[in-house]
Parts: C-alpha cells; sequence; structure tokens
C-alpha cells in the first residue's frame, strides 16, 4: 500500500475534499473474488472505505484506504449508549459506464439531522459529499450494470469516547464502506400489522436515521418472522392503529387513483430519500398523492369494497417491494402482485431515471 495523490477531481467540491482526504490505495484489488451475476444484499465490500476523526473541535484525519477492521476501545461509548447513525445511498451507472450517485444531498440533509438529534456533530459538505465522490471515482467498477443491482453506500458514525459515563461522547469517528448489491427482496413480501410492540413515539427519535431504531425492531421482527412473515407494518403507540413504517420502508397504498402515504408531522416517521421520489414520480404518473394519517382500518375496509389496488414499501435499500400479504387480526388482505401495474411503472420510471435512460430533469443524480 502507498499513499497516492488524489487526481480524480472533477468539481470545485471535489478539489477541497481532495485537499483534506489522503489517499491510500490497495496493493491488490478483490474484485475478482465477486460473482456479478449473483450478487446478495450487504455481503461483499468494496477494495476502499473513508475514515475521518472529530476531536471535540473539528474533523480531522480524513482518508480513503483499503477496507479494513476498525480498532476501538471495549469502553467505546458507542457500544454502551448508543450514539450511532448511518445512511444508505446508491450509485448506478449511467448508459456510458460512468458512476452517478442518486440524490446523495437529501441524505446528507438527513445525515446532520439525525446527528443533531443524537447530540452528534454535523459532517461537513466536503467529507460527506466529496469524499463519497472521490471514494466512488477510486471504487468505480465496483458499481454493478446489472439491472436491478447497485453499489449500496453505508455512512456511518459512532461515537468514540473511551468513557463509561452517561453523556455525549466529545470524539467521532466517520466511515462510508461500499457494497456491490443486488436486490434486498427478491420476492413479494408478507407483513404483520404490529399492535403490541411499538417502534417509535412522538418525541422520540423516530424521524432518525439512528441505530438503536432498528435494533429495538429486532424481536418483534423475529417472532413475526417465526410466524411466517417478512416483515412488520408498524402502527401508532396510542390508539394502534395509524400507520408508520413498513419493516425498514416507508409504506404506500393505492386505493383507486390515490396514493397514501403516512405524514411525518409527529415525528415517528423517517423521511425517506426513495419515498420522497416515488411520491413525485406518483404524480406525474396522475395520481392524487395524500401525505397524511393512513389508518389500518381505511386499508382494510378499501380491500373489502375492492378499491385497494396495491400496497408496497419503498427505501434505498429495498427501492419498491410489493406486498403479496398483510395480516391484522381477523384480517388477511391478499393481493396478487403479478397484476401490480402502478408499482411497476414506478420501479420502471425511477430505474430509468437513476441509469440514466432518461434525462434528469429533477436534477437527483450526482456525476462523479
Amino acid at each position: 500500500m502507498m499513499a497516492v495523490e488524489f487526481t480524480g477531481a472533477t468539481s470545485p467540491l471535489m478539489e477541497e475534499a481532495a485537499r483534506k482526504i489522503k489517499v491510500t490505495k490497495t496493493a491488490k484489488s478483490r474484485l475478482a473474488e465477486v460473482d456479478f451475476n449473483n450478487l446478495v444484499f450487504g455481503k461483499k465490500y468494496a477494495d476502499h472505505m473513508l475514515v475521518a476523526d472529530f476531536d471535540g473541535k473539528e474533523w480531522k484525519n480524513a482518508e480513503i484506504l483499503p477496507f479494513q477492521h476498525l480498532s476501538v476501545s471495549p469502553s467505546n461509548a458507542a457500544w454502551h449508549y448508543g450514539q450511532a447513525i448511518f445512511e444508505g445511498i446508491k450509485a448506478y451507472n449511467d448508459q456510458e459506464g460512468n458512476p452517478m450517485i442518486f440524490r446523495p444531498y437529501d441524505n446528507y440533509a438527513r445525515f446532520n439531522k439525525s446527528a443533531e438529534r443524537m447530540g452528534m456533530p454535523d459532517v461537513p459538505e466536503w467529507l460527506f459529499i466529496g469524499g463519497m465522490a472521490m471514494l466512488i471515482d477510486l471504487d468505480r467498477k465496483w458499481v454493478p450494470s446489472n439491472e436491478g443491482c447497485s453499489l449500496y453506500l453505508r455512512p456511518f458514525m459512532i461515537a468514540v469516547d473511551e468513557f463509561i459515563g452517561v453523556r455525549p461522547s466529545d470524539t467521532y469517528k466517520f466511515v462510508i464502506i461500499n457494497s456491490p448489491s443486488g436486490p434486498y427482496f427478491n420476492k413479494p413480501i408478507h407483513l404483520l400489522v404490529q399492535d403490541k410492540y411499538i417502534r417509535a413515539f412522538p418525541g422520540g427519535v423516530g424521524y432518525a436515521k439512528a441505530a438503536g431504531n432498528y435494533g429495538g425492531a429486532m424481536y418483534p421482527t423475529m417472532q413475526a418472522r417465526k410466524q411466517g412473515y417478512d416483515q412488520i407494518l408498524w402502527v401508532d403507540g396510542q390508539d394502534h392503529k395509524w400507520l408508520q413504517e413498513c419493516g425498514t420502508m416507508n409504506v404506500f397504498v393505492i386505493i383507486g387513483n390515490r396514493a397514501l402515504t403516512p405524514d411525518l408531522t409527529n415525528g415517528t416517521i423517517l423521511a425517506g430519500v426513495t419515498r420522497t421520489s416515488v411520491m413525485a414520480v406518483l404524480e406525474e404518473m396522475g395520481f392524487e398523492v395524500e401525505e397524511r394519517p393512513v389508518s389500518i382500518d381505511e386499508v382494510v375496509a378499501a380491500h373489502q369494497n375492492g378499491t385497494l389496488r396495491e400496497v408496497f414499501g419503498t427505501g434505498t435499500a429495498a427501492s419498491v417491494a410489493y406486498v403479496e400479504q398483510l395480516d391484522y387480526k381477523d384480517h388477511k388482505i391478499s393481493l396478487d402482485t403479478t397484476k401490480y401495474e402502478v408499482g411497476a411503472e414506478v420501479i420502471s420510471r425511477l430505474d430509468a431515471i437513476r441509469t440514466g435512460k432518461v434525462p434528469d430533469d429533477k436534477g437527483w443524480n450526482y456525476k462523479i
């Protein structure tokens, strides 16, 4: 391994990042070890990663280096008190084989919103966006061109104080790793409407992409899977009927010519980047998009009167995941996903934008 000067800067932001981020290339790529025709989500990692340290005042020691383990103390504050946040972002190749990141500035804004809620420092643009662009440029051969595949980017930040007193950490580590990945779900999913365990309450951290949100969902999800379900459709903690999130995704319900999705007012739902993209696409398709409280009773009634057309989840990892069955108490809602025209058109239009098949008139793609 040897440190090199980064020479791929293509914008003022990347030039600023290149001045501050040291690059150490791997001596031997692991690219040949990956079967790009059989990618499993989250199993393989690209040659390089980005790391940086916050010393209590500023970000420093920013470096792109070969993918490797991190060394931290057993007294690391993140292990004990949960100061850990992350994002999920995807990069795709355009029609000429050049990588593009899909809506990274939306994830950047959400990352710093999560950081604020968890008492953590902001990450500057040159490090998050510029550093990510440099990393992808270096690992551009890892971006899959196979249909339905992408380079999944996982920026995350953890507390690193070696102190087990209960207080916000003074020091932090920011990391970005890359994973060439296939679909998160390779088949339609079955959902259990969970009205015993609660994911988030108003005033909590449901809107933040904090690690603890996912940790708290592990046991209920494990119990649901024992019953044959793939994920949980979470509802609110007071009335136990207002839809929140669908496993790790936002949820959409198509009733007639209306597309319903729970609103973000109570701060219990993640403001999904794919969610906002799907809303825009649905509006272009002529649907009346209603961002408002959605009750499970409304979904059940629509199924009973024949107006419920489709239910699907949306998220960076899953993109658009069809719901084949939705169970709530004695109600079993079965849907024929082979007839999902709305979800199929949404996927088609999003993929066309993300891979440069059509002009990006929304400015969603960040070209490397």
